[in-house]
């Protein structure tokens, strides 16, 4: 059976990819009297972002023409992004092609990219690293509040090694305002938003204000706050198989006389409706200045984020403490799971310039640095269980070419450091440093019909723990070519080719030690090495009549790849963890059809398609963990002047093709309804959404979520947001 459906995975990759290849065909055949006319730039006055005379966005990175060329680019603003709002970043997300979320709890969720999350994936804040702790583990919370981004840009291919060549899966950049962008037209700018849930029993307000002050200066303020309840959820919170194996512990407990125990577990096992200990509450506070002369700027942002949020444990587990006795030996007590909270805390530093060089090589200097403060604090009950604290600072200079000819790019320095420490019963990671300087250059040569983009990246870095006496040294070259053909219509074609290296983490090499939060004994391996991946990629987008389309199927062949594995055994009773190297072998495809079949000038129809599906493989045959299963997603929308009505029916495939000691996953089907209204025909940006999820109340687990036998997703749920811009 086994054999059967990974044949018909293969097959299905094989058709799907031969119709990335066919789409081409039709578009490419067309007249080129069709093409659009020359582009000019325009500004959105409202969110200062970039676009063409087809309303096509311009991505914010530095040095080509058109960034999502060759790069896979997604990006999220204005109504989607105040559509699909969520308190951490993974769920806003998720809907879009190729994305899902880690779901460890409703307090920390991050973005998964084509199968990969963690190390794999880099979170940004406008080009540098959130410098948190999301990428080391499930349970910490992105340090980013959605609520107040201006747009977030989901970024693939060879241009992402600007950022990083651990961006293997691609890269997650959230633009907000706290540095101040332009002069705003108006004497005072406000952005304000407010929204409330039932499913959570949400409430939340966030808003922001820019003035200028004259002389080319600008301040900025902002600030949000946003509380729930724990989630309400349909049906039974564990899933069947965590059911019944608490079910028997009962009845073996009942069979030793401990019926208190025994009822406990009943209890547990049968609990529904409600998820305990899932409630949130999160503040932030920013404020920013910068100066603008003719085509240059500089500016700087103070900000804090301060978040404190439940995680659910896992009914049934439990966990040791050694305790010293009056002679001196430490002897090991058991204790049954505690209520585990945490609370997370980061004061951050920012500075963004941007100088004109004129008309020499380079047309302009880029610099972007930040500096993060950052404690993490894991509650068992009211006592501190373990502290973790991060001083870290991320900084880059970008050297933007001026175009010669057909040629243009940029090049740049990049350096990062992280000091960490963690304190407490359950410090898994000893404290540690990790310095990384890079060189990159991103290179585009052509204006079309054909077009050429390359990139290349060298980081060396230095990871160093004192306590355990080991330092590790890594030099990593990374590199990427894609050849596109761009056509009439917006349209475009290309391939991608990489090969990309990264040096282990931290936490890869020095985790050793039961980790609450998760309720895992992780251990790590301080002698991994460099993990290696060659990556290929076909693409084809554009638009053909009132259909645009996006499609891309991608394989990556890795060499030492690093994951974390279940053992099947126990330690502190927590199952065992590691981390491990083989080589292993990712492949998939994800795409979007959005047609727009009817249209009067006053009134139009759009059906919207999407899906991706992703299949992943160790070199011993056995599956990597955690991987997401096939989803699709078909949506209609009707559009007018002030109201827009959109229904969504989402469906997520069964995941039975698991990793060793890994559970399976029952498919879902989701059934989603949003209105806008624009009450104000003069200013659109204001706006009033209600929105229905999952009207039919229905189970649903994500099968990348570490906790999703006892998480699941939200129930039936109904919102509405008032957004305001002037």
């Amino acid at each position: 059976m086994l054999y059967q459906t990974k044949a018909a995975k293969r097959a299905l990759f094989a058709s799907l990819s031969t119709l990335a290849l066919v789409a081409t065909a039709p578009a490419a055949a067309q007249d080129t009297d069709t093409q659009p006319a020359e582009s000019e730039d325009v500004i959105d006055d409202v969110h200062d972002r970039r676009m063409d005379s087809r309303s096509v966005i311009i991505v914010t990175a530095a040095g080509l023409r058109q960034f999502d060329l060759l790069a896979g680019t997604s990006v999220i603003e204005g109504a989607t992004l105040d559509a699909n709002l969520d308190g951490q970043l993974g769920e806003v997300l998720a809907d879009v092609p190729g994305v899902t979320a880690t779901g460890f709890a409703p307090g920390a969720s991050r973005p998964i990219l084509r199968g990969f999350s963690g190390e794999r994936v880099k979170v940004l804040v406008d080009g540098i690293g959130a410098i948190d702790v999301s990428n080391t583990s499930a349970d910490h919370a992105v340090s980013i509040d959605p609520l107040t981004a201006e747009s977030i840009e989901v970024l693939r291919g060879p241009a992402v090694l600007l950022y990083g060549s651990q961006a293997i899966g691609g890269a997650v950049n959230v633009i907000d305002k706290r540095i101040p962008r332009r002069v705003p037209n108006e004497a005072v700018h406000v952005d304000a938003i407010v929204r409330a849930d039932t499913a959570s029993d949400l409430r939340e307000a966030g808003a922001s204000i820019d003035v200028p002050l004259g002389g080319g200066f600008v301040t900025h303020f902002d600030g949000s706050y946003r509380t729930t309840d724990d989630l309400s959820v349909p049906g039974f919170v564990l899933s069947e198989n965590l059911r019944s194996e608490l079910l028997e512990e009962a009845d073996e407990e009942e069979e030793e006389g401990e019926f208190e125990e025994a009822e406990e577990l009943r209890e547990a096992a049968l609990a529904s409706g409600t998820l305990f200990n899932s409630a949130t509450e999160t503040w932030t506070a920013n404020g920013g200045f910068a100066f603008f002369r003719d085509n240059s700027h500089l500016g700087v942002s103070v900000g804090v984020y301060d978040t404190f949020y439940g995680v659910p444990i896992r009914p049934g587990a439990g966990h040791h403490h050694g305790e010293e006795e009056e002679g001196g030996e430490a002897e090991l007590e058991e204790e049954g799971p505690e209520t585990v909270n945490i609370g997370l805390r980061q004061y951050r530093a920012d500075l963004r310039g941007d100088i004109a060089l004129g008309e020499g090589m380079f047309e302009r200097l880029r610099v972007r640095a930040g500096y993060s403060d950052y404690t993490h604090t894991e509650f068992e009950g009211d006592e501190v269980g373990t502290t973790f604290d991060v001083q870290g600072m991320e900084a880059r200079a970008e050297l933007i070419q001026n175009p010669n000819g057909r040629w243009r790019g940029s090049l740049g320095l990049q350096y990062y450091f992280r000091d960490f420490f963690a304190e407490g019963e359950e410090a898994y990671v000893a404290p540690n440093r990790t310095e990384q300087i890079s060189l990159f250059a991103l290179q585009e040569y052509g204006d079309g019909p054909i077009q050429l983009e390359g990139a290349l990246r060298y980081e060396a870095t230095n990871v160093d723990s004192v306590p355990l006496g080991v330092e590790r040294d890594f030099d990593a070259f990374s590199g990427a070519i894609g050849l596109a053909y761009d056509g009439p219509q917006a349209f475009r074609a290309g391939v991608n080719l990489s090969r990309v290296a990264r040096a282990p983490s931290a936490e890869e090499l020095f985790s050793n030690g039961p980790h609450i939060a998760t309720q895992q004994f992780e251990i790590g391996d301080v002698d991994l090495g460099i993990e290696r991946a060659w990556g290929a990629e076909i693409f084809a987008r554009g638009r053909l009549g009132d259909v645009e389309f996006s499609v891309a199927a991608f394989k990556n062949w890795f060499d030492d790849y690093i994951y974390l594995s279940e053992t099947g055994e126990e330690e502190d009773e927590l199952p065992v963890f590691e981390y491990l190297q083989q080589d292993a072998t990712y492949q998939g495809i994800e795409g979007e059809l959005i047609w727009r079949f009817l249209d009067t000038g006053n009134f139009a129809l759009t059906a919207d398609l999407r899906g991706e599906l992703v299949d992943a493989e160790l070199s011993d045959g056995s599956n990597v963990p955690r991987i997401p299963p096939l989803s699709l997603m078909g949506a209609l929308e009707a559009s007018t002047g002030s109201f827009d009505l959109r229904g969504e029916v989402e469906w997520v495939d069964s995941q039975d093709e698991v990793a060793a000691f890994e559970t399976p996953t029952d498919g879902f089907t989701f059934v989603n309804a949003i209105a806008t209204w624009r009450p104000i025909a003069a200013n659109p940006s204001i706006s009033v959404i209600v929105k229905a999820e999952n009207i039919f109340d229905v189970t649903g687990r994500r099968h990348a979520s570490f906790t999703k036998d006892f998480v699941p997703m939200a129930g039936r749920n109904f919102s509405a947001s008032l957004r305001l811009s002037y």
